[in-house]
């Protein structure tokens, strides 16, 4: 490659960390990016639209749980990160990281307005040797369709004037093993400079680099995973309620399974599906494989059983009820977790929110308690906080249901001290009490 090219020019900012790197959107995804990137030693730019959440940065406030605190107090202090809601920055950039929301419209479809928005911009402040990397979940050919399309009618030629990768984020919020750092990276550029470049930025700020041949094999490995999780999800789902049917319990079952050494992977039942990835993505697979008029019936089956799970578990909650001469209207019911998986505070897309929006409009009077998610809004605007939780105080209530299995929870003191348990966790696996329903188990009168 000829010197003073732009992929030579951008190599060498790249090697001497003496290139400055943008990260559009800092959330669950960004920011942790943003927070390894200025490790490495590059000077980054931290964009988002949300001018509160710039200002809790600059002030020190960390709004998202699993960031390391100190690692951001340091590269904020050391001018390495520097937090803004200027987009004009992209003008003096050498690379960005495109970390924004792909959400669902009420209709399933992909809401690509978000990538949209940030496309905009950057048309608006492109230049020469930029290295352009999309993060956000989305359906194969994105990359190419949205980006690369849009910067070819302002006369720029991925691969050659610029560079424009996709490299699927893979985060997953509350696991203490796995991280920005450690999880692999799959890049998968335009063309094999492209890869290259994108290569250099993340190499060291990520443990391991794992190249593919196109951006349209990263999206839809990104896909795959997830599609894989939510099937396999719905799956023992299923095999739940049939063991129910069966007076079989379903955990003893998935127990003895596991102790195959190959050939089977233990999935868990639950009240739902919830978090920014399996809800979503498989339909961004299915809708892009709809509009070339193929369907998937594994897609949607997976999800019509998955978003069944918070009725099946109302269900659950009304025999157990009318069992003990009750009925869920004028109930005192309380909700132990909100958050859409264990130890952490995101509620996106979790199950909770719905199993408690329809216990209201049954007439149930509800209240929950989360240690992580404290408050929330409800259908009608209005801020729900969590109750504090008070073992003396249980037996006010005529049922718990347990939603997220906290690590904080003392299950044995919660039994000792409810009327009556919906466990949909099998969070209380080790207490053997008549007060205890689980999913996935004899039904009660059994």
């Amino acid at each position: 490659m000829e010197k003073n090219s732009p992929y030579s020019n951008l190599k060498e900012k790249l090697i001497s960390l003496k290139a400055k790197v943008g990260v559009i959107g800092l959330g669950y995804v960004g920011m942790p990016l943003a927070i390894e990137l200025s490790k490495k030693g590059y000077q980054v730019y931290g964009i988002d639209i949300n001018v509160e959440k710039i200002s809790r940065l600059k002030n020190m406030d960390f709004y998202i749980s699993g960031v390391n605190k100190e690692d951001l107090h340091e590269v904020i202090n050391s001018k390495k990160f520097i937090p803004t809601n200027d987009f004009s920055v992209i003008s003096s950039l050498d690379s960005i990281n495109i970390c924004v929301p792909t959400p669902l419209t009420k209709d399933d479809i992909p809401d690509m307005s978000y990538i949209n928005s940030v496309v905009e911009e950057i048309k608006q402040y492109m230049h020469k040797e930029l290295l352009i990397i999309l993060e956000s979940t989305t359906y194969p050919g994105t990359t190419e369709e949205l980006i690369e399309y849009e910067l070819t009618k302002k006369g720029y030629k991925a691969g050659e004037d610029y560079f424009l990768c996709f490299s699927p984020e893979r985060v997953d919020p509350g696991n203490g093993k796995y991280n920005t750092k450690n999880i692999p990276k799959v890049i998968g550029g335009k063309t094999q400079l492209c890869t290259e470049i994108a290569t250099l930025l993340y190499k060291d700020a990520i443990q391991s680099l794992v190249t593919v041949s196109s951006p349209k094999i990263a999206e839809m490995s990104k896909l795959l995973e997830n599609t894989f999780r939510s099937v396999n999800i719905a799956f023992i789902n299923e095999m739940a309620m049939l063991c129910e049917k069966l007076e079989i319990n379903i955990w003893e079952v998935i127990k003895a399974a596991s102790t195959k050494p190959f050939g089977f992977m233990p999935f868990s039942p639950g009240p739902g599906i919830g978090g920014h990835c399996i809800p979503l993505d498989p339909m961004y697979l299915s809708w892009k494989a709809r509009e070339l008029n193929f369907y998937s019936r594994f897609i949607e089956l997976a999800h019509e059983i998955n978003h069944y799970m918070p009725e099946y578990v109302l269900n659950k909650v009304e025999i157990a009820l009318n069992n003990v001469n009750k009925s869920v209207r004028n109930s005192k019911i309380l909700l132990l977790g909100m958050a859409y998986k264990p130890n952490i505070d995101d509620l996106r897309e979790s199950p909770s929110l719905s199993i408690y929006h329809t216990l209201k409009e049954m007439g149930a009077l509800v209240e929950y308690n989360d240690p992580y998610a404290t408050q929330f809004t409800d259908n009608e605007g209005n801020i729900v906080h969590s109750i504090e939780l008070d073992h003396q105080n249980l037996r006010n209530f005529d049922c718990i249901i347990l939603l997220t299995n906290h690590n904080v929870y003392n299950y044995q003191e919660i039994s000792e001290n409810s009327n009556l348990i919906i466990d949909t966790r099998n969070a209380f696996k080790n207490i053997d009490t008549p007060n205890i329903v689980r999913i996935g188990d004899s039904p009660p009168g059994c």
